[in-house]
């Protein structure tokens, strides 16, 4: 399937504004170019375009939220600018399996000020010696390579999402139930109202106290016949 079909494909109904996330991998690209991105998607977060023959970032459209952008195993060779006037805020960018040969590809990532991730295996650069100190010297806002630290501490998953806005305290969707809430309603159903056991049901002490009404009741009437008994005799 070619890009624009695979683009209308994954929209679903959707308006392009809409998408987060955009995924396209192993569709192919005329002329080695992007087709089917538009302005459109402006809010657009998350976009991979691995094994897609791409030879050219010429036509990448304005996408300025784009944070990840997976370009693997394509035939791109440098040629970057359009990445840092196109996609200004990204903080991850994977060119592995790319044709990048040297430090000088990567020289207009500098302005990716907000980049902390970047790949590169399999590429010819990874071969040139001392490339992992060069690149690091080259973009010294970039905390991982290759998935390392220039201490060779490999990425955690937290690392990976360090920079995703923190959930706590945020507004649940309209019909969103927590599982703790309903366990919680449940054991409540099963004490009841004021610590009632389940098996307890109120009004229970009412009816206690209506048997010893009747009880004493019962004692008076037995007592005052006894006495009209003494009185006849």
């Amino acid at each position: 399937m070619d890009m624009k079909n695979r683009v209308r494909l994954e929209l679903r109904n959707r308006s392009p504004a809409e998408v987060l996330e955009l995924i396209l991998d192993n569709c192919r690209s005329t002329d080695g170019e992007i087709e089917g991105l538009t302005n459109e998607f402006s809010e657009l977060e998350y976009l991979s375009l691995v094994n897609v023959g791409l030879g050219s970032l010429a036509k990448v459209p304005s996408l300025p939220k784009l944070r990840k952008l997976d370009l693997s195993y394509n035939n791109l060779s440098g040629a970057l600018e359009k990445l840092t006037e196109k996609c200004p805020n990204l903080t991850h960018l994977n060119l592995s399996g790319n044709k990048i040969q040297d430090l000088t590809h990567l020289e207009t990532l500098q302005n990716l000020k907000n980049l902390r991730s970047l790949e590169l295996l399999n590429c010819d650069i990874t071969s040139v010696a001392d490339y992992r100190d060069g690149v690091f010297q080259l973009l010294p806002q970039v905390t991982y390579l290759d998935g390392f630290d220039c201490d060779d501490n490999e990425a955690s998953n937290s690392d990976d999402d360090d920079d995703d806005e923190s959930e706590e305290g945020a507004e649940l969707p309209a019909g969103y139930h927590d599982e703790d809430d309903e366990h919680k309603d449940e054991d409540d159903a099963e004490v009841g109202h004021e610590g009632w056991s389940f098996h307890t049901r109120p009004g229970h002490e009412d009816e206690e106290n209506d048997e010893e009404e009747v009880a004493c009741t019962q004692g008076q009437k037995r007592k005052r016949s006894e006495d009209d008994e003494n009185n006849e005799d």
